[in-house]
């Protein structure tokens, strides 16, 4: 969502919070003097937040464009469908809420009620401390949800890499010279070749020389990559090598693991963001920078939270 600065003209008379979960939301609303004129639970789901919106309503007597509605997130179908009813919805960092909360109470302890009165109340006394929110624009919306599945991707590449690490350091652990990013093309494609020491140890120099060249390994020489491979491990066994190796493969190959269409997904993602940052330049009549892929993540954390 959008955040906009706060107008001088804008009158909020009425005050809700809403401690949201996945299951139902506690929602609080608070009078312009303080008093808490209701308290209701609604559950998650399109009839569940149409029924808040109509409650809030029906309550107050009031449009939505004079309710205020503060909420621990800055997006989700909870914030779009009080946006999309004309509310005026505020975000706030949860931390920031544990600070208000101290002036109703010191203990810990986890309580829906108290939190949507807090946050209700605390918009009505503090409202330069929330964010408003807006709808964002299309492009936008499109744009940060390409950027979020990339970088999910991104964590999931990293977890199956790390796991190839602790298999392979087990068992092949001179392999691990050749490269920093496991999870690289060309090194899963060199483990697929010569996946122990001694399939590595069969292997043609010419073979080597081929594979190098297809990939543009200039770091490494054939001789060498052949050389390291090969190398025998002192504390290597017949049952570790093919327990770890089959791990290995498992990570590689199997489908509800496997790290090759993680990278590929990752890819596409990355591919997409820079298309809808030049979208949205287009759209605002701005001169796209030369074409950098990973300038598009940095120029959505700022128009994203």
């Amino acid at each position: 969502m959008r955040e906009e600065g706060l107008s001088m003209a804008e009158e909020i008379e009425w005050f809700v919070g809403i401690d949201w979960a996945s299951q139902s939301h506690q929602v609080c609303l608070v009078d312009a003097h303080g008093e808490c004129l209701g308290e209701r639970a609604f559950a998650h789901g399109g009839p569940g937040i149409e029924e808040l919106c109509d409650w809030l309503i029906a309550r107050t007597g009031a449009t939505p464009e004079v309710i205020g509605v503060a909420i621990e997130m800055t997006q989700g179908p909870v914030v779009e469908a009080l946006l999309e009813r004309g509310f005026c919805v505020y975000g706030i960092n949860p931390k920031q809420l544990d600070r208000f909360r101290d002036r109703f109470t010191v203990a810990g302890a986890k309580d829906d009620r108290r939190d949507a009165h807090v946050l209700g109340d605390s918009l009505r006394t503090d409202r330069h401390a929330f964010r408003r929110l807006s709808n964002d624009e299309p492009v936008i919306v499109k744009l940060r949800e390409w950027s979020r599945m990339a970088d999910d991707l991104q964590q999931e590449r990293a977890r199956l890499a790390s796991r190839m690490r602790e298999q392979l350091w087990r068992y092949y652990p001179q392999m691990l010279e050749l490269a920093d990013d496991l999870a690289a093309d060309w090194f899963l494609d060199l483990w697929n070749q010569a996946p122990t020491p001694a399939k590595a140890a069969r292997l043609r120099q010419t073979t080597i020389e081929r594979f190098v060249k297809a990939h543009r390994l200039r770091r490494w020489p054939a001789p060498e990559v052949l050389h390291i491979l090969s190398r025998q491990s002192r504390n290597q066994t017949g049952g570790r090598r093919q327990n770890s190796s089959s791990a290995v493969r498992a990570i590689l190959d199997d489908p509800p693991i496997h790290i090759r269409p993680v990278c590929s997904r990752k890819r596409g993602c990355e591919g997409q963001e820079p298309c809808g940052f030049n979208a949205f330049q287009h759209a605002h009549g701005c001169t796209p920078p030369p074409p950098r892929p990973q300038d598009s993540s940095h120029v959505l954390s700022r128009v994203s939270s």
